[in-house]
């Protein structure tokens, strides 16, 4: 019989939280008497009741230990031989696989739009990052998947590789061929990781992409909050069954990078939310795949806007797509997907996920309800309607510098090294001791240990300009910019 329908960890903070035990021990809130009023009016008693330290009995202490079952679950639905729970995201997952796979003078080889904590991990474990180069659609500004030829390519020029990192399902739900990477990775003698972080909902439903775990990856990363309901913050990572990854080596890393306090509030919702995509996942999304639908079609009909999906599929580097991203090119509304974003804000409070210069990305969750998206087709096209203005937008594209350059030194060297402040005009050719990002999604155009490029200023300045953020930049208005001293300029 299926332990699915259970949580055990949810079950047993729940038993301890409301059994009325004495408590004297941390946090110092007590199950809410010691936390400040407003707080717990805000959040509710029962968060504070159910917000425990790690090692109780019965709880993840003990010969009954409910933690390491609630993994055992979430391993056994996502088809993984070990799974972890991760309570700062599927960062903290990027940074344990790098300490596990890239150890000190190691070589990787990772997808260039990967997230910024990839080369984060290496900055801690002082691997060596090489780079393939992802498609890109220069029209759109979109970076897509890394296809398995050219991938074997880079592979082919170097033959130090200890692991392959890609990304599918992009920002924007774009899904790779992970079977043909996996196999091109394996032939090569490595094993092949997969940031499936938009991804955690895939295997759960016919209509959706399968996981990467099916489809021969050896490891993958699912951010459980970004979809499927889990508490922003967690998230989960997957080791298969292929002898390529050393468990234990892996579970060494987690322990290194994982808090000694983690949240049991967290750690619960994982294993609640693991329970309903097992059990009620499909019969969700079958309902929201179907009012997806019908959105799509509302917001299709709207004059200037082209919803993106499946017409995309078989494009290099795009093998399938995820529904549960609703992409838009505004292009043809004469506005910018900022401008058209903003616009929802103030009008109708309605918050997107994503804005570019050509796009708005809405994402959907497991169990969206008819009604917003209904609600959201009709606001769409009000404001589409009434703000629209003559020409084409042009989309703003990452300089190929951002998509292909190589590592000048190793971004540990570059991250530690001796950092000075320089005028950004004068850092030309100079290296960057910064991964900067626009933000969301945290796609670095400039990582520690890359020359900086005329062009990759000049990029990074009109998003901003634009209305972008810049993630991980010491001056976000990027006036100023460290980098490494003495480093010679060069080209």
């Amino acid at each position: 019989m299926s332990e699915q329908p259970t949580a055990p960890y949810l079950d047993a903070v729940i038993a301890y939280g409301f059994r009325g035990s004495g408590r004297f021990h941390v946090p110092g809130h007590k199950g809410g008497p010691g936390a400040d009023p407003a707080l717990r009016h805000a959040l509710g008693e029962r968060a504070f009741a159910l917000d425990i330290p790690q090692d109780i009995q019965g709880v993840d202490a003990g010969d009954s230990n409910a933690f390491e079952r609630a993994e055992r679950l979430a391993a056994e639905a996502y088809g993984a031989a070990r799974t972890w729970f991760l309570t700062n995201g599927a960062t903290q997952g990027n940074h344990a696989l790098m300490l596990a796979l890239a150890p000190l003078g190691a070589r990787v080889l990772a997808q260039r739009n990967s997230h910024a904590s990839v080369v984060d991990g290496l900055v801690l474990s002082g691997g060596v990052p090489a780079f393939v180069a992802p498609e890109y659609d220069s029209d759109l500004g979109m970076a897509h998947g890394v296809e398995p030829a050219e991938l074997e390519r880079a592979l082919a020029e170097h033959d130090d590789v200890r692991a392959v990192f890609i990304v599918s399902p992009t920002y924007y739900g774009m899904v790779a061929d992970v079977a043909g990477c996996a196999e091109v990775a394996h032939r090569a003698g490595v094993p092949l990781v997969v940031d499936q972080a938009w991804g955690p909902h895939f295997g759960f439903h016919p209509d959706l992409p399968p996981s990467a775990l099916s489809q021969g990856a050896d490891a993958v990363l699912t951010s459980t909050h970004k979809i499927v309901g889990s508490l922003t913050q967690s998230a989960m990572l997957h080791v298969a069954d292929t002898g390529r990854i050393d468990a234990a080596a892996v579970a060494r890393a987690i322990r290194l990078v994982r808090s000694t306090s983690p949240s049991s509030l967290l750690c619960a919702s994982l294993d609640a939310a693991r329970r309903q995509l097992a059990v009620h996942g499909e019969a969700l999304l079958h309902e929201t795949l179907r009012w997806i639908a019908s959105t799509r079609e509302k917001m299709a009909s709207t004059p200037g806007i082209s919803v993106l999906g499946p017409e995309l599929v078989g494009r290099p580097g795009i093998a399938g797509w995820d529904p549960l991203r609703i992409t838009l090119d505004v292009r043809a509304t004469g506005r910018t997907g900022y401008e058209v974003a903003d616009a929802l804000r103030q009008t109708y409070d309605a918050h997107v996920e994503l804005a570019t210069q050509a796009t708005i990305l809405f994402v959907v969750g497991l169990a969206e309800q008819a009604v917003a998206l209904e609600r959201l087709g009709g606001d769409l096209d009000e404001v589409v309607k009434r703000i629209s203005g003559e020409g084409t937008t042009r989309a703003v594209s990452a300089p190929p510098a951002s998509r292909e350059q190589q590592m000048a030194v190793p971004p540990r060297e570059a991250f530690l090294g001796e950092a000075e402040l320089v005028a950004v005009d004068d850092a030309i050719g100079r290296i960057s001791c910064e991964s900067i990002a626009g933000y969301p999604p945290g796609i670095p155009a400039l990582l520690p240990g890359e020359r900086i490029t005329a062009e990759t200023i000049a990029y990074l300045r009109q998003i901003v300009a634009d209305g972008a953020r810049l993630h991980g930049a010491s001056d976000p208005t990027l006036r100023t910019i460290n980098v490494l001293r003495g480093a010679a300029t060069g080209s």
